[in-house]
Parts: structure tokens; C-alpha cells; sequence
């Protein structure tokens, strides 16, 4: 005991001798060091994880091999959130500032959200408090003064696991980049360039389903284009449908123009596989959002438009996009992209189910039509919107 207090003291009397920065650095306990590729220091949530899992199914079974397919797919619904004109991606600060958005997820989204305030606050439709992500996309408006509620929103991710050759070995024919969990605090857009107005970032398009399968197998560019073929019917659904970026540049959690941090993998000359680029060489769980909206007798789906697609001149549906916020709770996304979920083990999972033997209790949606459609007038903001957009 004493040789350790006088080597202690040896090391404070040399920090001292030093200055005071170098006594401080000296009592100071070392930080651990901090993983950027996994973003924003985790926020633990207020509630006991357990009290919103359940076994899966039931029975705590395993979801079967997504085999022949080479990825890993967690899947769930959400119910439709709140309606604002608020962008927290774009438009940080200013309520009111942005066109009008259809909210998914954190019921506390707004124009004031933060990694912070999405992980310590707010119910979900997506899975309750367990998913406290925000996504978001432009409203569909009925062309007459209200908004159309979609009925439910599906979420499919989908990524490769870590362990194939293809996610870590460099010389591998088919490599196409290195396989990250998604980073705490990741926001991006994609689809339509509403800054730009140029070309859109990823895939979208449109279909009609009724009782669960595509009208048919076509899919249309724009909603127009869909409502103008006369295939869709009262009774039958529209879907949206679009999918998130591939890749990663593995330092920036946002960007500029909320875009370029992430990218779409392209086909390799040589192999003919995806491939993320150097600017961007991890490869993230992207995910596929499908939005349904009933039909109803009285509805005229000629009407029906985007909140965003008069602002750039452009037909029902051209201006699709959609924004996505991640907050999760962080023991939650381990389990379904960690080493025994859905994502890693390369297992077909829907439902909410984790691939653990657990599943999200709240994770599928009501596919609730009331109400089906919302008053703009009713809508918080709304005249200041207005005044933006004039």
C-alpha cells in the first residue's frame, strides 16, 4: 500500500510541475474510446425493454432461413402518426417552414427533434416506445381540402450478414463493402431532390393492391400515371413504395443536403454485383417503405397529389421522397441486426419478430380508416404554410 501511494504521488508531482491541465489530465479517469461507426452515443430508454417484448408468436420460435436469398429481413407496421408541416431533416427549428408531412414512428416528431429528444421521449406507431424513429414523407392530399390518412405504413430491412465473404473480404469476386449495424442518430432523404429538383435518389413507384396482392404486376412512375390506367378501384389500396440508401460514408451522421452522405450501391463493371463506392464503403441495413391508402366511395384518385408535387411543377406522385431519423432503442436494434437477430443469423422475420425468440408486442398495425380524411384547415401551421408557399 505504501509503495502504490508513493507512486501516486510521483505521478501527480510531475503532472503539477507540468501546470494544472496535466494535474487535472492526471485525476481525470480515462474515457473510453468512442466507436464513430456507431454514431451518436447510445440513450438508454425509461422503461424496461422486457415489459415490450413478448415471445414471438407466442411460442418463442425461430423465424425460418431467408434462404436462397443471401440477406437477413426484419420486418413490422406502423400506424399513420401525426400530420405537420415540419421538417426536422431541413428545416431544424422552424415549425411551419416546410410542405406538409405525414409523421410515422415518434409521436413527438417535430421541427425541434434531436437524437436526444426522439430517444427520451414519445410513444410510436411503429412498434411503441421501443422504435422511437422518426419517418416522415410528403402528405397525399384528396384535392379538395384534406389530407388521406394511409392506412398503414410497412417497413422491411434488409441486409447481408456480416460474416459472408461478401461484407468483409476485399478480394472476394462479389465484395461489396464492409456491413455495419445502422449508426445511433443516422438521418437522411431520399427519393425526389426537393433542394435541387433534380433526379431522385433510390426507387420509387406505384401499384394498386387488393386483398393483399398487386392488381397488377406493373408498377407505375408517378401516381398519375396509376390513377389515369383505371386499374384501381373503391375497396382497393394504393401503395407508395420506395427504398433507403445502401451505403455509408461512415463519418457523417448528416450532411449538407442530407444526402450525400449516403448512396445507392452500383452494378461493378467486373462482377456485375452492387457495390458500395470508396466515398461511401460500409454497407447499412436499407429498408423498403410501402404505404397504403384505402379507397372509399367518394373518393377521386384523379385528385389525389402530393403535398410536394406543386411546389416543383410536377404530376401526382413525381415528387415522392421520404426521411428517415434513427433513434431505436439501442439494446432493442441489437437484438435484430446484432449477432442473434433476424439481420445476422440471415433469417425471414416479419412482424416485429427480432429472431431471438422475442418480438416487438406492438408491431403491427391496425389498418384503422378513421378517420380517413383530415381537414388542412385543422392542421397546426396551417395558414403559415400557406403563407411559405405563396
Amino acid at each position: 500500500m505504501r509503495r502504490l501511494f508513493i507512486s501516486a504521488l510521483i505521478v501527480l508531482m510531475a503532472a503539477f510541475t507540468a501546470g494544472p491541465a496535466a494535474v487535472a489530465q492526471a485525476q481525470a479517469p480515462a474515457a473510453a474510446a468512442h466507436n464513430p461507426l456507431t454514431g451518436e452515443i447510445p440513450i438508454k430508454s425509461e422503461f424496461v425493454l422486457s415489459t415490450m417484448l413478448q415471445k414471438s408468436w407466442g411460442e418463442g420460435k425461430i423465424p425460418p432461413s431467408a434462404a436462397p436469398d443471401v440477406v437477413g429481413a426484419f420486418r413490422f407496421q406502423c400506424n399513420p402518426g401525426h400530420l405537420l408541416y415540419d421538417d426536422p431533416i431541413v428545416y431544424p427549428g422552424q415549425p411551419g417552414k416546410s410542405h406538409l408531412h405525414q409523421f410515422f414512428g415518434n409521436l413527438d416528431a417535430d421541427a425541434y427533434s434531436t437524437y436526444r429528444s426522439l430517444r427520451t421521449k414519445g410513444n410510436s406507431t411503429c412498434g411503441g416506445a421501443v422504435n422511437r424513429s422518426g419517418y416522415w414523407q410528403p402528405a397525399m392530399l384528396d384535392g379538395k381540402g384534406n389530407a388521406v390518412r394511409p392506412i398503414y405504413t410497412t417497413i422491411y430491412y434488409k441486409r447481408r450478414p456480416s460474416s459472408d465473404p461478401v461484407c468483409w473480404d476485399r478480394k472476394h469476386w462479389a465484395y461489396q463493402g464492409k456491413c455495419v449495424p445502422l449508426p445511433n442518430g443516422l438521418k437522411f432523404i431520399f427519393g425526389y431532390d426537393m433542394l435541387t429538383k433534380s433526379a431522385p435518389t433510390g426507387s420509387f413507384d406505384w401499384i394498386c393492391v387488393y386483398k393483399g396482392e398487386p392488381v397488377q404486376q406493373r408498377a407505375f412512375p408517378t401516381l398519375k400515371k396509376l390513377a389515369d390506367s383505371g386499374i384501381c378501384q373503391v375497396g382497393m389500396e394504393i401503395w407508395s413504395r420506395g427504398h433507403s440508401p445502401t451505403c455509408w460514408d461512415g463519418q457523417n451522421l448528416d450532411s449538407p443536403n442530407h444526402r450525400t452522405h449516403v448512396s445507392y450501391a452500383q452494378r461493378d463493371m467486373g462482377s456485375g454485383q452492387p457495390r458500395c463506392d470508396n466515398k461511401h464503403p460500409y454497407v447499412i441495413a436499407d429498408f423498403q417503405l410501402s404505404s397504403a391508402y384505402k379507397i372509399l366511395p367518394g373518393d377521386d384518385i384523379r385528385l389525389w397529389s402530393l403535398s410536394s408535387d406543386a411546389m416543383v411543377g410536377k404530376e401526382a406522385g413525381a415528387s415522392f421522397h421520404a426521411d428517415f431519423f434513427m433513434a431505436w432503442d439501442p439494446d432493442a436494434h441489437a437484438m435484430w441486426e446484432g449477432p442473434d437477430g433476424c439481420i445476422e443469423r440471415m433469417l425471414n422475420c416479419s412482424g416485429g419478430d427480432m429472431g431471438n425468440g422475442l418480438q416487438i408486442i406492438d408491431a403491427w398495425a391496425r389498418g384503422d380508416e378513421d378517420p380517413h380524411l383530415v381537414p388542412l384547415s385543422s392542421i397546426p401551421n396551417h395558414q403559415m404554410a400557406m403563407a411559405h408557399e405563396h
